[in-house]
């Protein structure tokens, strides 16, 4: 049975400044902003939400079912996963458009600043959830705003669990919207600054908003993350990285982890804490999709990790 990952393919093009942003911009300042960051590292990436997802979830040993809409730039991304047995049957290629575009800029601290083009990404609700057979269990991640209302109503209407993901997705939605996501979602999973944003936009606290899902995990970087279930808080501790590479991508590796355990049937600490695991070997490379492992090692870093073995 597969997992279909709804959202974002993209290209990441990644710099690095070598300083600090708070030592360049004034506070006093910003309603006159203009900077330039000299960025003499750069890259240029595979990414996007659903394909960095699914790119950690086959490394488990899952089956992710990518359903995106990419540009005419889409023939390199369709070559790499195709190398990575990934499957491509709900990808639907968008004439006179460009794949997604993320340009991000990453301090020593780091701190983000991204620019983001959609492109064929906002075309997202010419895919439809029906499309997909055999499907279990899906995720909502950030893609076409209208493509997210319409998969996470497909989804819920077809009676398939989904974890609600808005990411940076979410200041497209209203309150309202945002509550219907919650109310059809299974599981909800947020960092730390999107639960205040979504306790502010829909009036509820996470406890509140906790009551009307199985799951709702907020992800608390360094301090690990905690799975509000059942009406108790469960935490879950950050797994120490061998290296502090690059922060882009933890956050889907993370939800990779969580799609992997309760697809498998996991209990919620063990679901958290491979979670964690993942978004851990994550940080030490750069880029979503250039951390490589195998289960073997995941077990055995499990181990290590938390005294328990997970397989």
């Amino acid at each position: 049975m597969s997992t279909l990952i709804c959202g974002s393919i993209a290209y990441d093009t990644i710099m690095v400044f070598r300083d600090r942003f708070k030592n360049h911009i004034l506070p006093d300042q910003l309603h006159i902003l203009n900077v330039a960051f000299l960025v003499p590292d750069l890259r240029r990436e595979f990414g996007g939400c659903a394909g960095n997802i699914a790119y950690s979830l086959k490394m488990l040993g899952g089956e992710p079912l990518v359903m995106a809409t990419v540009g005419e730039d889409y023939a390199p991304y369709a070559g790499r996963l195709e190398r990575l047995a990934i499957a491509q049957r709900h990808i639907r290629r968008i004439a006179d458009s460009y794949t997604a575009q993320a340009f991000i800029t990453t301090d020593l601290d780091d701190n983000q600043i991204t620019a983001f083009h959609p492109g064929a990404m906002n075309h997202s609700h010419a895919n439809h959830v029906a499309e997909a057979q055999d499907v279990t269990l899906g995720i909502i991640a950030p893609d076409g705003r209208d493509g997210m209302l319409q998969h996470a109503r497909e989804f819920h209407e077809g009676g398939i669990p989904f974890i609600f993901d808005p990411g940076q997705g979410l200041p497209m939605f209203g309150g309202e919207e945002l509550l219907e996501f919650v109310r059809m979602a299974e599981y909800v999973t947020v960092n730390d600054y999107e639960a205040r944003m979504l306790e502010e936009r829909t009036g509820k606290s996470v406890a509140e908003l906790a009551k009307l899902v199985g799951a709702f995990v907020v992800t608390l970087g360094a301090r690990g993350a905690v799975v509000h279930t059942a009406g108790q808080p469960i935490e879950i501790p950050c797994v120490k990285a061998p290296a502090i590479v690059d922060p882009t991508g933890c956050g889907d590796a993370f939800r990779a982890g969580l799609l992997y355990g309760l697809a498998a049937g996991m209990d919620w600490e063990a679901t958290g804490r491979l979670a964690s695991l993942l978004g851990s070997i994550k940080i030490g490379s750069r880029g979503g999709q250039n951390h490589a492992f195998t289960r073997d090692e995941i077990g055995e870093r499990y181990r290590e990790s938390f005294g328990t073995r997970i397989w």
